[in-house]
């Protein structure tokens, strides 16, 4: 899906950092570029990715200040053993998000620089349970396990967002039903990238972007109601930034 890794590499931008790295598939390479003059844009082998591309992608990206991995990419067994062994081979701060939220992905992690952004279900995903019946309590007890027992940051996604790493857990309230659009998870996690990018603490981060995006949510809702995209939620990231730091 072309918008996706484009929403997070804009939402990156916004944020405030210098230079971005886009790397997508080859039939995506122009709409990418298209999306914005900063980007400097690399693409796959083919249209989606492989293992053979493994290579020149931890080269490419080796010295970038963080990585984000996963929106936008298929959930291809080819695809997800590529993913996988990018995951295990950078030691980059990672930002992880969509598919690459899997079962394997949370011992690839442990004890690195790394943030995952799921809603419930990737989170059900990864640890092989069904959690959407399951209460806020259980839901941010859980986060705080994931997180303590992996020494990774997680921000669990929803109506209250809850955001924990192996010290800190906080709630983060606001938004509105228009989150829910299409894209505002990877608005999310590029934010979150930027700013870990510009030396942000990951917790720090984590909070941090999620309390511009609910809020961005509910300015744009006063303008357009729940009629706004995620394009709109990165167009309010640097006035809602600025007052925000």
């Amino acid at each position: 899906m072309h918008g996706a890794p484009i929403f997070s590499a804009l939402a990156a931008e916004a944020s405030g950092v210098d230079l971005i790295f886009p790397y997508v598939p080859r039939c995506h390479i122009e709409v990418t570029k298209s999306a914005s003059f900063n980007f400097i844009v690399s693409h796959f082998m083919e249209n989606n990715l492989h293992e053979c591309d493994t290579e020149d992608i931890l080269e490419s990206i080796s010295k970038n200040s963080t990585v984000v991995i996963g929106p936008g990419l298929t959930v291809s067994e080819e695809t997800q053993n590529a993913v996988s062994s990018i995951i295990h081979d950078l030691e980059n701060p990672l930002v992880i998000d969509a598919s690459a939220l899997q079962e394997w992905t949370l011992e690839l992690i442990r004890d690195k620089n790394a943030v995952i952004t799921p809603h419930i279900g990737e989170l059900g995903r990864m640890i092989g349970k069904d959690l959407k019946n399951k209460d806020f309590k259980y839901r941010k007890n859980l986060v705080k396990d994931i997180s303590e027992e992996y020494k990774i940051t997680v921000l669990l996604k929803g109506n209250i967002d809850i955001v924990s790493d192996s010290k800190n857990t906080e709630e983060i309230e606001g938004g509105n039903a228009g989150l829910t659009v299409g894209g505002t998870g990877d608005v999310l996690a590029g934010l979150i990238a930027g700013l870990i990018a510009q030396k942000m603490k990951p917790f720090e981060a984590c909070t941090t972007a999620s309390r511009i995006v609910k809020r961005a949510a509910t300015v744009i809702y006063s303008e357009k109601g729940y009629s706004f995209t995620a394009r709109d939620i990165i167009e309010k990231i640097p006035h809602l930034l600025y007052a925000h730091l």
